[in-house]
């Protein structure tokens, strides 16, 4: 299940695509119109700014706004960003590896494999999505209901 944490940050990082390129939006702001508790927000938007994904400016007309194009901000980043490991079992994962204390054979074991092959199908997706597509999406859901009578 998806943190409540990357779920605000995803939340955020698309209020930010969808707002004017290089200019900051007040941290108060972002939490109003995106429903995020402010504080939560403020260590989200903090960690996000230490992973490059954004920049900051402090002062009047200061806040965040995005250090990268949204288009190549990929949703995997954002996951490792805020909740670590991928993977749903820590036998399987790419970054995070560990070895599982009740596994017997990890070459036979059957649940790995399994995950395995889940890890690998979320990676694919995870990793081709960025923030501009949900952008993208969210306009394209918009327009379609508008469009049906």
């Amino acid at each position: 299940m998806l943190s409540k944490k990357t779920k605000y940050a995803i939340k955020a990082l698309v209020a930010l695509a969808k707002s004017e390129k290089g200019v900051p939006v007040l941290i108060s702001r972002l939490a109003e119109e995106e429903k995020i508790p402010k504080k939560f927000l403020e260590l989200i938007l903090l960690e996000l700014r230490n992973a490059g994904v954004l920049h900051s400016k402090k002062g009047a007309g200061g806040g965040y706004y995005m250090a990268k194009d949204p288009a190549e901000v990929k949703l995997v980043q954002i996951l490792r960003v805020t909740d670590g490991p991928i993977a749903l079992l820590p036998c399987v994962s790419l970054n995070f590896y560990e070895r599982c204390d009740e596994c017997k054979d990890e070459v036979t074991c059957g649940i790995r494999n399994v995950f395995i092959d889940v890890r690998d199908a979320a990676l694919q997706i995870l990793t081709e999505t960025s923030i501009a597509d949900i952008v993208s999406r969210e306009k394209e859901l918009s327009s379609s209901l508008k469009l049906t009578p």
